[in-house]
C-alpha cells in the first residue's frame, strides 16, 4: 500500500537486488539545536536538526542502512526499539551491551532487515538519558500489494509523547546518581515536541491536528517519555486500537488509552460525519503509583475540523476537554491492558510456545545500596542510595568493552558471569510487608539460553519502597503476554488461567503495581539481548539484565560477525 502521507528523506534511495530491497537513508547526524519551550531556551541534542527527530519509513522485508554521525561532545548510540534484529545484534544499539557508544566526530552504520513486522515502532538514543530529545518514529508499511487488516485510512499521523526539561537531563540524572536521591522531575510533557496551552508560556507551542468530517485517520501513538506511563484521550471521540508494538491486534474501542514508555499503539480515529461547532482537546497525563515525586502535569493538543466554508472562522468555537482517569487508576489500567489480543488469524497467526523448556521467576522493583564512605547520600533511609534490581541484582554495565564484543571474542572473563539466578535467592512476601534488609547486590550476570529454547518468564513487582508499575522492554524479541494478576504469583493455580490461544505480542509490557505478568517467547535470535525497565530512572538505578542466546546449527541461525566500523570504547 502506497502511503503518500509519509514523505521520507529527499535523498532516500531504494535499490533492488533480485528480491532484496535495500532502503538507504541519508546520515543521521547527531548535532546541537537551540530549542525554546516554556520560555526556556536550551541547546539540546537532536538528529538532523529536528525535534522530535526524522521519520524512518520502510516496508516489511526492507533492509535498512543508517549511518549515524556524532557531532556532539556526548557519547551516543541509537536503538531501533522493537526491531527484531534477526542475527544483527550489532545494530541493536544499547551502549556497552551490544556496542561501545559512538564517540565525538566518529560514525557507525546500522544495518538491519525488518522481518515479519509492520506498524509503528520508535528509534531513540540508548545511553544515559540522551533519549530525552533524541527520538523519532519508525513507520513500517506493509509489503507492496499488501494492505492493512482494517479500513484503509484517509491519512496516517505519528503522535509522539515526550518529556521536556528546562535544564540538561544529563545534569539531572548525574546529580541523582551522585546524591543517591530521586531526580528532579521534568517541567512538561509534550505532543510532537510541543507542551501545549496548559503550561505557562506555551499557548503558541500547541500541537494541532486538522481533520475532515467523515474520514478515518490512523494515529501512530508513541510514548518516548523518559519516566512516565501516560493516559491519552481525545474529547468526544472514540479510538479503535488495531496494533501494538508493530503487531496487529483484534480491534477494540476505547475513549482512553494507557501507553508506557517504549510502547507504540496504532488507533483508528473516525471523525464525525458533519462539521461540529466545537474544537476538541487531546490530552495526556501520567499514570503513577510510586512513592516519589513525578511531573504531575498535562500536555494538550487540539483537534480541529476543517471548515466547510472557506471564509468561516474557528475562533469562537467551544473547546471540549476529555476526562482522564485519576493519576493512580490501577484498576482502569488492568482492565485496559487485558483487552489486547493478537489477531491470531490465518495470515497473522499467534505462534505461542505451548511447551516450555525453561521457566524464570524474576522480582523487579526498587531497593537500596550503601552510601560510599565519607559521603552523605539522600536515599530512602540511613544514608543509603536508591537502587533497582531484577532478582535483587542491580546490573552493572561494563565501561571498556560491550558485553557482546566480550562474548564474541571469547574474552568474557572479568566482563560478565553466566549465573543469573532463575528465581529469587531470598524469597519473601513480594507484595506484603517488605523485608528489613533492602540492600541489592551489584553484578554483571547473564542468563544463557540455547538456540530455540522456549522460555516462560514471570515478572513479579515488589512492595520494597512502594509497589510501582514497571514497563519492561526486551530487546531482540517480541513476546506473548500469557497472564497477569495482582498480589503474589501462584505457580500452582495461575498457569491454569493463561491465555495460550491469542495473547497479545509485544516488546514492552507494564508489570502491574503490586502484581505480576507472565510472558513466553522462543529464543530463536542469537546474540546478547538487554531487558530493562523503560523508566530511564529505574534503568539508571540498575533495573536491567541481559540474555545471551547461543548460535543455532544453521548458517542463518548464527550471530553475524561484527561490522568493521563497530565503535571502540
Amino acid at each position: 500500500m502506497d502511503s503518500p502521507h509519509f514523505p521520507s528523506f529527499a535523498s532516500l534511495r531504494v535499490l533492488l537486488f533480485g528480491f532484496c530491497v535495500i532502503t538507504l537513508f541519508p546520515e543521521f547526524v547527531v548535532e546541537y539545536l537551540n530549542v525554546t519551550r516554556l520560555c526556556h531556551t536550551r541547546n539540546i541534542l537532536s538528529v538532523n536538526g529536528k525535534f522530535p527527530g526524522p521519520r524512518l519509513v520502510a516496508r516489511e522485508g526492507d533492509r535498512v542502512v543508517v549511518k549515524v554521525v556524532n557531532q556532539v561532545s556526548n557519547n551516543v548510540s541509537i536503538h531501533w526499539h522493537g526491531i527484531r534484529q534477526i542475527t544483527t545484534g550489532w545494530a541493536d544499539g544499547p551502549a556497552y551491551v551490544t556496542q561501545c557508544p559512538i564517540q565525538t566526530n566518529q560514525s557507525y552504520t546500522y544495518n538491519f532487515t525488518i522481518v515479519g513486522q509492520r506498524g509503528t515502532l520508535l528509534w531513540h538514543a540508548h545511553i544515559s538519558w540522551l533519549r530525552a530529545t533524541i527520538y523519532g518514529p519508525i513507520i513500517i508499511l506493509p509489503k507492496h500489494n499488501e494492505s492493512f487488516p482494517f479500513e484503509k485510512p484517509h491519512k496516517e499521523i505519528p503522535i509522539l509523547f515526550g518529556e521536556w526539561f528546562n535544564v540538561d537531563p544529563e545534569a539531572v540524572i548525574s546529580q541523582a546518581l551522585q546524591t543517591g536521591g530521586g531526580p528532579n522531575v521534568s517541567d512538561a510533557y509534550t505532543i510532537n515536541g510541543l507542551p501545549g496551552p496548559l503550561y505557562n508560556c506555551s499557548s503558541k507551542d500547541t500541537y494541532t491536528l486538522k481533520v475532515k468530517p467523515g474520514k478515518t485517520y490512523l494515529l501512530r501513538l508513541i510514548n518516548a517519555a523518559l519516566n512516565e506511563e501516560l493516559f491519552f484521550s481525545i474529547a468526544n471521540h472514540t479510538l479503535t486500537v488495531v496494533e501494538a508494538d508493530a503487531r496487529y491486534t483484534k480491534p477494540f474501542d476505547t475513549d482512553t488509552l494507557l501507553i508506557a514508555p517504549g510502547q507504540t499503539t496504532n488507533v483508528l480515529l473516525k471523525t464525525k460525519p458533519y462539521f461540529p461547532n466545537a474544537t476538541f482537546q487531546m490530552s495526556a497525563r501520567p499514570y503513577f503509583t510510586g512513592r516519589g515525586t513525578f511531573d504531575n502535569s498535562t500536555t494538550a493538543g487540539t483537534l480541529i475540523y476543517k471548515q466547510p466554508l472557506k471564509n468561516s472562522s474557528v475562533k469562537n468555537l467551544t473547546l471540549l476537554k476529555p476526562t482522564l482517569p485519576p493519576i493512580n487508576a490501577t484498576s482502569f489500567v488492568a482492565n485496559f491492558t487485558a483487552k489486547f489480543r493478537s489477531l491470531a488469524s490465518a495470515k497473522f497467526p499467534a505462534k505461542v510456545p505451548q511447551k516450555v523448556d525453561r521457566k524464570f521467576f524474576f522480582t523487579v522493583g526498587l531497593g537500596t545500596s550503601p552510601c560510599p564512605k565519607n559521603t552523605t547520600c539522600q536515599g530512602p533511609s540511613n544514608n543509603t542510595k536508591f537502587a533497582a534490581s531484577v532478582n535483587n541484582i542491580s546490573f552493572a554495565l561494563p565501561s571498556s568493552v560491550s558485553i557482546m564484543q566480550a562474548y564474541y571474542s571469547g574474552q568474557a572473563n572479568g566482563v560478565f558471569k553466566t549465573d543469573f539466578p532463575a528465581t529469587p535467592l531470598n524469597p519473601f512476601n513480594y507484595t506484603g510487608t517488605p523485608p528489613n534488609n533492602t540492600m541489592v547486590t551489584n553484578d554483571t550476570k547473564l542468563v544463557v539460553l540455547k538456540f530455540n529454547t522456549s522460555v516462560e518468564v514471570v515478572l513479579q513487582d515488589t512492595s520494597i519502597l512502594g509497589a510501582e508499575s514497571h514497563p519492561l522492554h526486551l530487546h531482540g524479541y517480541d513476546f506473548f503476554i500469557v497472564g497477569q494478576g495482582f498480589g503474589n504469583y501462584d505457580p500452582n493455580n495461575d498457569p491454569a488461567k493463561f491465555n495460550l490461544i491469542d495473547p497479545v505480542e509485544r516488546n514492552t509490557v507494564g508489570v502491574p503495581a503490586g502484581g505480576w505478568i507472565a510472558f513466553r517467547f522462543l529464543a530463536d535470535n542469537p546474540g546478547v539481548w538487554f531487558m530493562h525497565c523503560h523508566l530511564d530512572l529505574h534503568t539508571s538505578w540498575g533495573l536491567r539484565m541481559a540474555w545471551l542466546v547461543l548460535d543455532g546449527p544453521g548458517p542463518k541461525q548464527k550471530l553475524q560477525p561484527p561490522p568493521s566500523d563497530l565503535p571502540k570504547c
